[in-house]
């Protein structure tokens, strides 16, 4: 954690997976108070448009996409509750499992084992809920597709994610570890009784409509942002600008930036930021991480 605080005060500035409409009074308290420079490239899912694309984000999936969208074609809107929790998950499934589970959900459940294709199945009218540890790129892209969460927090800024969903946004139900810890631990285990309880609080409690309502609203929010004009794609702009002029003033050579009119894609920017600037060892140092701030709350 001190190496993580003492990159941010000794780099340039930090880019980060967000966008300004979610965050504004923590983004201006980032900038402005704490003096930070940050530039804010979210939400990076957004920016792939074809199916392909929204499949393969992350790894390799373990299930082929139109596998996966032709099962979830023939459920009810707002009828699946979707259920991951991304890298956190250790082991085999059939660690996690109770015995038999699989035989018994039958058709009614897809079991994945594996990497998902977590953006496609997000955006799908038959999810109505997310069951996830609130890691910030599932948050992300659950906040960006409009689904209200489940927040089975684990460990680390996880519980602060929480807070923002539940207190704030109000998109989410909690349930999980009460005791904060910064590496997953077993410590704590959670109830079915308590799981059953938020199951049923997103999905047919009595705030589910205005809950989903506030959750679509979140989705028109989250468009705007990465549009040609909008408030990261300036940010983005004004960086490639800002850097420009920085390294034609600097012994910085062959640093190279893709047109953004062109080419839009935070994430590979932000890795080819990253790369240009430690090859060529310049004085420029950034440090790209999935949430920029810890933020807190009373």
């Amino acid at each position: 954690m001190d190496n993580i605080k003492g990159s941010e005060l000794e780099s340039y500035g930090v880019i980060a997976n967000n966008f300004y409409e979610l965050d504004p009074e923590y983004v201006d308290f980032f900038k402005k108070e704490l003096g930070r420079k940050t530039c804010n490239i979210g939400p990076v899912s957004l920016r792939n448009r074809s199916r392909e694309d929204k499949g393969q984000r992350g790894k390799q999936t373990s299930i082929d996409g139109h596998e996966c969208m032709k099962w979830l074609n023939s459920k009810k809107p707002n009828s699946v509750v979707y259920v991951c929790f991304g890298s956190v998950k250790n082991g085999k499934s059939e660690e996690w499992l109770p015995t038999g589970f699989e035989q018994r959900i039958g058709e009614k459940g897809l079991l994945i084992r594996g990497w998902a294709p977590q953006v496609l199945i997000l955006e799908h009218e038959a999810i109505g809920a997310f069951v996830t540890h609130c890691g910030w790129n599932s948050t992300l892209e659950a906040i960006s597709a409009g689904v209200p969460m489940t927040i089975w927090r684990v460990f680390a800024e996880q519980f602060y994610n929480e807070k923002l969903l539940t207190q704030i946004l109000k998109t989410g139900v909690p349930v999980g570890a009460n005791k904060w810890s910064i590496a997953p631990s077993t410590e704590e285990m959670v109830k079915q009784e308590a799981i059953q309880k938020a199951l049923r609080e997103i999905m047919v409690g009595k705030e589910v409509e205005e809950r989903r309502v506030r959750a679509k609203k979140l989705t028109e929010m989250a468009q705007k942002p990465v549009e040609d004009g909008g408030s990261s794609y300036s940010e983005v702009t004004a960086l490639i600008n800002e850097l420009r002029v920085y390294t034609s003033n600097s012994k910085i050579s062959n640093f190279e930036f893709h047109h953004f009119s062109d080419f839009f894609f935070p994430v590979l920017l932000a890795l080819h930021l990253e790369a240009s600037i430690t090859r060529y060892r310049g004085p420029i140092q950034f440090t790209c991480k999935q949430d920029f701030y810890e933020k807190q709350f009373t």
